[in-house]
């Protein structure tokens, strides 16, 4: 049986970033860059006020010193007026800054003066509440680098810059069959001894999660001539994932079907809990993940063993959830031999996260799964961990954006 740790060295070796397309800026969201991004001109384009107020010569403007109304700059504005010595000229935030105006001085930091004009109430620094030209980006900075996931940040500055398109990996495009003679479809009518098939409809919401693009396929009956046909139009992706049917069970047909497919075999079987029979092989240089039928233990092995493969093929190159340090609140124990991935609940406490377990561990229980924060890992060769014990987690999305890091 192959260890977590070679079964996870193995698949990302195997896996490459998809090729390359140009897309939008507007739909670039979550896609992963293919290339260096240098600015194509300064950021702020031209000196600009950062306050709604008045620009300012700085050696007018003696503390109470009376200034004449010199004219109105908003924002926007393509032409404006010269500021003369003694004057102020009201201007709005993001307006470009006169010539000779070295200051803003803030509209609340000012009081009309009965002869006309404006005081200034405060002491005035030179360049207080000016954007210089630059200051923020300068012409050839490279403002994102290739690999990097396109969040909320990124197409702002994007847009700012006036860039309108960029080159991406693909997304790669997952087909998911799943296996078996008990299950239905979502929907249908179900009779004595017969299950809804989850699994098709939760794996297409990782991979979905994941950035790729779902493909259910629907479901194999267990039997050869079944699977080779689901598998042969599964292939026609980018990965595959099957459901079910590899472990030793007299209808677990998967691994022959891929066989006969000329599938090349990497490894089958797993020394992790849940998850034990997880297998991955390669057809036509394609990645297929083989998971179990259990709907707790199809989705821990996803989250541990696919999603870091479609990660990578969409040009990520941190694929790993967080890891945080927890500490246990409760005991918890487990058989030797195996990775043990504990579903636990956290929080965050005096600088410090505290984890406890989010209910029964066996895989029959998926409300242990929904109400989990993290994956404690815990290691093949222990059984016991106490109370006050220091723990590895494996943060979930639940947790993205405290303190974790």
């Amino acid at each position: 049986m192959t260890t977590f740790e070679h079964a996870l060295e193995l698949i990302l070796h195997a896996v490459r970033p998809l090729e390359v397309e140009e897309v939008e800026t507007h739909e670039l969201f979550e896609r992963v860059t293919a290339e260096d991004v240098v600015a194509p001109h300064d950021l702020p384009l031209f000196q600009n006020s950062a306050m709604d107020g008045y620009a300012v010569r700085t050696e007018d403007c003696m503390q109470g010193t009376a200034l004449q109304f010199g004219g109105f700059i908003p924002a926007g504005a393509e032409i404006w007026p010269q500021l003369e010595e003694g004057n102020a000229i009201r201007i709005m935030t993001g307006a470009p800054i006169p010539d000779y105006a070295d200051a803003v001085i803030p509209l609340e930091e000012t009081a009309e003066d009965p002869n006309g004009g404006i005081r200034n109430l405060l002491p005035v620094r030179k360049g207080q509440h000016i954007r210089c030209a630059g200051e923020d980006v300068q012409l050839g900075d490279t403002i994102i680098h290739s690999g990097t996931p396109i969040g909320v940040a990124e197409v702002s500055l994007l847009a700012a810059m006036g860039i309108t398109s960029l080159r991406v990996h693909r997304k790669p495009v997952v087909s998911i069959v799943a296996t078996g003679d008990e299950l239905v479809p979502l929907g249908a009518p179900i009779a004595k001894g017969k299950i809804f098939d989850s699994n098709s409809l939760a794996l297409a919401a990782a991979v979905r999660a994941s950035g790729a693009t779902a493909r259910i396929l629907g479901i194999a009956k267990d039997n050869i001539s079944s699977l080779k046909q689901k598998l042969r139009e599964a292939v026609n992706a980018d990965a595959l994932i099957t459901v079910a049917g590899v472990s030793v069970g007299d209808h677990d047909l998967v691994r022959e079907s891929l066989a006969n497919l000329g599938a090349v075999e990497s490894f089958w079987g797993v020394d992790i809990k849940p998850g034990k029979a997880t297998a991955f092989a390669l057809l036509e240089g394609k990645p297929i993940f083989s998971l179990p039928g259990n709907p707790v233990s199809a989705l821990i092995t996803f989250e541990e063993l696919v999603r870091p493969a479609l990660l990578r093929m969409a040009g990520h190159r941190a694929v790993m959830r967080p890891l945080v340090t927890a500490v246990l609140q409760e005991s918890l124990s487990k058989k030797p031999g195996k990775v043990f991935f504990a579903r636990v609940k956290l929080k965050f406490e005096k600088g410090r996260f505290l984890a406890w377990s989010s209910g029964p561990q066996e895989t029959g229980y998926q409300k242990t799964l929904l109400n989990a924060d993290a994956f404690a890992i815990l290691p093949a060769d222990r059984t016991i961990f106490n109370v006050g014990e220091e723990l590895r987690v494996q943060v979930l999305p639940s947790l993205q954006g405290t303190d974790a890091k």
